[in-house]
């Protein structure tokens, strides 16, 4: 993986190898091997000039001498290439190129895409397996290409303001440039507290974007557009023929998923440096492990983590069990509080932007033992947003069977006793209760209004409440509802595919591919993702969701593919999740957090939010009556961010 940067001006702004210097530096841990600039300025009219410059950061994966240094041009040094990604079918492009009279001076696949470029142009995209985020600058033409592979699993940020183009692997890289004003964009701020990240294309500052996955920019004549290379086909076709219900439909899906993922599994597995993969004890990282383990012919390198005395959050006997099973050569660590606290100094000062997923936590931590050991690693993630893991799809399926009771009973007697009960995510009892108080929030209205219900952290109502009043009319509190609303009726078909779809285009590289790239890469680790393979995608968008959740049976087709290569002990276990104890820690060791970012003092001087609100949420937390980790967690994170950027 790499750090990537650059800048184009249409002006006057010059841009000059200091600052891309700067911008490569902020970025060092995603490439801490090699470092490399380019500045081109050309007039190819009398009218315009274009200046541009390239900056890169590299970690060696493939070929790891000096031929892969970037920026990198063709042989007649008029297309220049920064490239972060992994493209896994690069040997048959390179061959299919070299036959055509393409010549190679490396073994990089970062040449490949110079030359598939020169042959395709920007059609070059769809010939690409694998995750990526990349510049071209073509001095031909006069044009500026940013480029993101189909899922966002790498990251690509940008600047636009009319004559400046400046883009960056992270926010930070951004920054670095004097010019770019920081301002908080507000309606970021409430999809934030709606959901714990900022959805593409908005980020927390105002004029800065992300680009959205499956899309290009291109910067030519002082425009700047962007547009759609890839969608997952929403029509739910069935390229294939689409086979018969029953048994022979599971048996064509079995048979075909088993193979894709062998294949993506085995592409991911070519490495120039040591490789091994994060085992957290789920169905997914375990199948990952064990389709490794029957492509290796030395023992698998494995990675797990767990917690001391936090029993309910630690899973490190199921991976134990898949790591016996596999034969693997198995690393397991446990954090105690203290390794907690160590961590999070690192983790929030990684993120340029407000990011609430606790779960950062430990996958910064799984990532920094793991680099120990190896420089790349493959994670079981995207599964449950291709396969239905979450509960939430259960909760749809239960749905039509709660609709079916009186309406007085819903609303006069099970909602208010469910509600009256005290919950928390620190006991396997009260957390139940939890998942029960946000089943019923979610029962009532369209699927939209259902499946927002359960995603949402802080609710319209609190948001409402905690914003104060001059902010309240450069927001739309239902913008999140709205976001979901829109995405839903992109695709056809049943309801549990169309809440899938929404999470593969929203939550997933939102949260959980930016949670796994900011933290790996924090710690110059490469992680891929074989769910991820876009041909697996558009095959689990071809099935049905009944094939991914039978009844109440969730990621029913993985089981059944995969079955054969799983320990028993995981075929009917109970899914717990990635997660951290954060509500029992910030009633004890991390209160000091509530303290300093919470505060009264804080708050008022800030101007942002209405500090009684707050109080209270702090007040009902701490009596364990109801648990309001996520909420708080969310705004302490938004507040050292704040104070980070503006103080």
């Amino acid at each position: 993986m790499c750090g990537i940067c650059g800048k184009l001006s249409y002006g006057n702004k010059i841009v000059d190898e200091a600052l891309l210097r700067r911008m490569c530096r902020s970025l060092s841990y995603r490439g801490p091997d090699d470092e490399g600039v380019f500045v081109s300025s050309n007039s190819k009219s009398k009218s315009s000039k274009v200046q541009v410059g390239l900056g890169h950061t590299r970690l060696s994966v493939i070929d790891l001498s000096d031929a892969g240094h970037q920026p990198m041009c063709n042989e007649e040094g008029n297309i220049w290439l920064v490239y972060n990604g992994e493209i896994y079918n690069f040997k048959e492009i390179r061959t299919e190129l070299k036959e055509k009279g393409y010549r190679f001076r490396s073994n990089t696949d970062s040449e490949v895409i110079i030359h598939l470029y020169e042959e395709e142009g920007i059609d070059c995209l769809e010939r690409l397996n694998g995750m990526f985020a990349f510049c071209i600058w073509d001095e031909r033409l006069q044009k500026l290409w940013l480029c993101r592979d189909r899922l966002g699993i790498k990251p690509l940020v940008y600047y636009w303001d009319g004559e400046t183009l400046i883009f960056s692997s992270e926010i930070k890289g951004i920054l670095c440039d004097s010019d770019v004003r920081k301002e908080i964009d507000w309606t970021a701020l409430n999809l934030y507290l709606t959901f714990n990240y900022i959805p593409a294309p908005k980020t927390i500052f105002k004029n800065i974007q992300k680009l959205e996955a499956g899309h290009y920019l291109l910067a030519e004549r002082k425009t700047v557009v962007t547009r759609k290379y890839w969608d997952i086909n929403t029509d739910i076709t069935h390229p294939h023929g689409k086979p018969e219900r029953s048994s022979g439909q599971i048996g064509f899906y079995k048979e075909r998923l088993y193979g894709l993922m062998e294949n993506a599994v085995q592409k991911r597995m070519v490495s120039d440096v040591p490789l091994g993969a994060f085992l957290s004890g789920g169905i997914d990282s375990s199948i990952i492990v064990g389709l490794m383990a029957r492509n290796s012919e030395r023992p698998v390198k494995t990675f797990s983590i767990g917690y001391k005395d936090m029993p309910l959050f630690d899973e490190t006997r199921y991976s134990r069990e898949v790591a016996k099973f596999n034969k693997t050569e198995h690393c397991e660590f446990k954090l105690d509080y203290k390794d907690i606290l160590d961590s999070f100094p690192a983790v929030l000062e990684t993120l340029d932007e407000p990011f609430a997923d606790s779960s950062a936590v430990p996958t910064y931590a799984v990532s920094q033992e793991a680099k120990r050991h190896v420089t790349v690693a493959l994670a079981g993630d995207g599964a449950d947003e291709l396969f239905a893991g979450y509960r939430m799809y259960q909760g749809e399926y239960l749905a039509k069977y709660y609709s079916i009771l009186p309406g007085i009973i819903k609303e006069k007697v099970i909602e208010p006793f469910i509600n009256y009960l005290p919950d928390s995510r620190e006991k396997k009892h009260l957390e139940y209760i939890r998942r029960l108080k946000k089943f019923t929030k979610g029962m009532s209205g369209s699927l939209a209004e259902r499946f927002y219900g359960w995603q949402e952290i802080c609710s319209p109502d609190i948001r409402q409440k905690l914003i104060k009043h001059h902010l309240r009319d450069k927001i739309s509190f239902q913008e999140g509802q709205e976001i979901i609303s829109q995405k839903l009726n992109e695709i056809a078909g049943d309801n549990i595919n169309r809440m899938l779809y929404v999470d593969v285009k929203n939550s997933l590289p939102g949260d959980m591919l930016t949670k796994v790239d900011l933290m790996s890469m924090r710690n110059s680790l490469e992680v891929r993702v074989p769910f991820l393979d876009h041909e697996v995608v558009e095959l689990a968008f071809e099935m049905e969701g009944n094939v991914k959740l039978k009844g109440l049976k969730r990621k029913y087709i993985l089981m059944e593919a995969f079955k054969d290569i799983l320990p028993p002990m995981l075929h009917n276990r109970p899914k717990w999740g990635f997660e951290m104890p954060i509500g029992a820690l910030l009633r004890n060791e991390l209160k000091f957090l509530i303290d300093d970012f919470l505060s009264k003092d804080f708050i008022n001087k800030q101007g942002f939010f209405e500090y009684e609100v707050i109080d209270g949420l702090i007040k009902k937390h701490m009596s364990k009556k109801t648990d309001y980790s996520l909420q708080l967690w969310n705004l302490i994170v938004f507040q050292h961010w704040y104070k980070r950027f503006f103080q």
